[in-house]
């Protein structure tokens, strides 16, 4: 096996990660939930996404396990999301990027 092999299949589950939770939208709401349940004009308020990417979006990390759906049917019917056990577990990658962030990026 060749090192360049060698290292592609070393960093084959970082990619497949960066697949899963990597685009910028997918991002900022499984940070976004990290503090809660929320509705999804909440969601739709703190990340800026509009309707139609939030609910692509909200879809895509439901099927892979990241977010969960809740559906009130009390007048007014209202839908909650909120992390699966699996997106909390990424409480302790959030933390790290962000201390990383401090330190090698000048974000005001």
């Amino acid at each position: 096996m060749s090192n360049t092999q060698r290292r592609l299949e070393a960093a084959c589950p970082v990619v497949e990660s960066m697949d899963q939770i990597g685009s910028k939208w997918r991002l900022l709401v499984l940070h976004d939930l990290q503090h809660g349940e929320k509705r999804f004009n909440e969601l739709k308020r703190s990340t800026g996404a509009n309707s139609r990417t939030l609910s692509r979006v909200l879809d895509d990390l439901q099927e892979t396990e990241f977010v969960e759906r809740r559906l009130e049917e009390d007048a007014p019917v209202a839908t909650y999301y909120s992390l699966t056990q699996k997106g909390r577990s990424l409480a302790p990658v959030f933390d790290e990027i962000e201390e990383w962030a401090d330190e090698w990026l000048e974000i005001e």
